[in-house]
């Protein structure tokens, strides 16, 4: 089980939708965030003039997140962001709506440390396929010492803590990798058990968990070999850039889809929706499998049992 932690968030003009900062208790990293519309602020912020990273962030509703995004890194972020945000700039990089900025408070950040980290945030990214990277490489990470290496995977997990916190899902990924895995690790815990949702007569099986409050379908499960639920239903988009970006791909015997990769759903019943082919209700259509408790009755079962607790405790 994961110990808590604490995120300090920092509006720096008093208005949620400005310029904010983030950090967590005893982790030297530093996050500044703000809209493009505030780009002038940011760069007046000595965090900017540091060396570190840099995330900018716009929509893209043909990509099956919904995002653009483009990685970088620089020893003065500032001046990065300054070229990307000029109007001439003819880089290809203008889809940005948003900046996200990751220095260090303890000013340590070396161009080495930032370039490993570009390419393992980059890598991260591609893994996690919640957004279309801009990004025309993905380079390898370079060479560092051994505890440089262990410090920077360190800010790269507290990174991924407190990013997440802003919105910004970028490089959250899955953490199983195929059907049946466990969750369970040394500093991660699910309530959630293994649901299952079956359509016999096609022989169609799927199998997903609930992780970190995300509905996940495992790599390997089935879906129906075609969308049923007409084209004007809310799913249809869903399922077409599922099968566009290769998450679903028929089966070798051309009876079905299947799942290539882990795949996060908004709800349980987008979930279900993709697997049948058509509209479906998530909270009785997924089941635990092995006994026939629905999703439904699980998550209420949860309820029930808190509040005999919150009773029992008065």
């Amino acid at each position: 089980m994961s110990g808590g932690k604490s995120v300090r968030l920092f509006l720096a003009d008093g208005t949620p939708g400005g310029l904010l900062t983030a950090e967590i208790m005893n982790w030297t990293g530093h996050v500044v965030a703000a809209p493009r519309s505030d780009l002038a602020a940011l760069l007046k912020r000595p965090e900017a003039t540091r060396t570190g990273i840099y995330i900018l962030l716009g929509d893209d509703p043909d990509s099956l997140g919904g995002q653009m995004a483009y990685i970088g890194e620089g020893d003065d972020i500032s001046k990065r962001l300054y070229q990307h945000a000029r109007s001439e700039d003819q880089s290809g990089k203008d889809f940005w709506d948003r900046a996200i900025v990751l220095t260090s408070k303890d000013t340590n950040l070396t161009k080495a440390h930032a370039r490993y980290l570009e390419s393992r945030f980059i890598t991260l990214a591609l893994h996690a396929s919640r957004a279309r990277l801009t990004n025309g490489t993905a380079p390898p990470p370079i060479a560092l010492p051994e505890a440089d290496v262990s410090d920077m995977e360190y800010f790269i997990e507290q990174a991924k803590i407190v990013l997440p916190v802003l919105g910004v899902n970028l490089f959250r990924s899955p953490r199983a990798t195929s059907v049946g895995s466990s969750f369970e690790t040394a500093d991660t815990r699910t309530d959630s058990p293994l649901f299952e949702m079956a359509l016999k007569k096609l022989g169609i099986t799927a199998t997903a968990q609930e992780v970190d409050g995300e509905f996940t379908v495992f790599e390997g499960s089935s879906a129906r070999l075609k969308w049923t639920g007409g084209e004007s239903h809310s799913y249809t988009g869903l399922r077409a850039k599922l099968e566009h970006d290769g998450t679903l791909v028929p089966t070798p015997d051309g009876s079905a889809m299947r799942f290539t990769r882990n795949h996060v759903f908004a709800s349980p019943s987008a979930a279900a929706a993709i697997v049948a082919g058509r509209a479906a209700n998530g909270r009785k259509d997924w089941q635990i499998q092995g006994i026939q408790t629905s999703y439904g009755q699980w998550e209420t079962e949860g309820v029930e049992e808190a509040m005999k607790q919150e009773v029992s405790n008065e």
